[in-house]
């Protein structure tokens, strides 16, 4: 019994760790194929809000961005476009996008292509209450016990 089940979880850990070894695609195609792509034949590929962000055309800013980005020798890159489309181009490269308070560093990765900058550059923090303060009505000093 004892040793099925370590058979069994033999077969499992391996199964994960294929998985894990996968080549990354997006949409069917490598990594290496979509950077070897024109932006035409790219735009094709992206989800709709993406897609209708680059044929409306992009400002002379997320032009220079991404020629920058692209010809540019180091990271990181500061930007305040949150709105930019991560390309393929773009995969490999340090980003310093700003959340309005300051620049958070973007490590960009092949799964974040489609996505835009702004997702991964949050601009709210968590609420975290404590208990209730001076000034608390009787009623709302009570903390039920956890």
């Amino acid at each position: 019994m004892a040793d099925r089940r370590r058979s069994r979880d033999r077969r499992r850990a391996d199964e994960i760790q294929t998985r894990r070894k996968e080549e990354f695609s997006y949409r069917g195609h490598t990594l290496e194929e979509l950077q070897e792509m024109s932006l035409d034949e790219l735009v094709d590929l992206l989800p709709s809000r993406a897609r209708r962000k680059i044929e409306r055309g992009l400002s002379e800013e997320h032009e220079k961005l991404i020629e920058k980005i692209e010809n540019g020798g180091e990271g990181p890159f500061r930007t305040h476009l949150r709105d930019m489309v991560v390309l393929p181009s773009f995969v490999g490269k340090i980003l310093m996008v700003h959340n309005g308070v300051e620049f958070e560093r973007v490590d960009v990765e092949a799964d974040m292509v489609g996505h835009f900058l702004g997702e991964f550059a949050l601009t709210r923090k968590n609420v975290e209450h404590t208990g209730p303060g001076v000034g608390a009505t009787r009623s709302s000093k009570y903390m039920p016990l956890k």
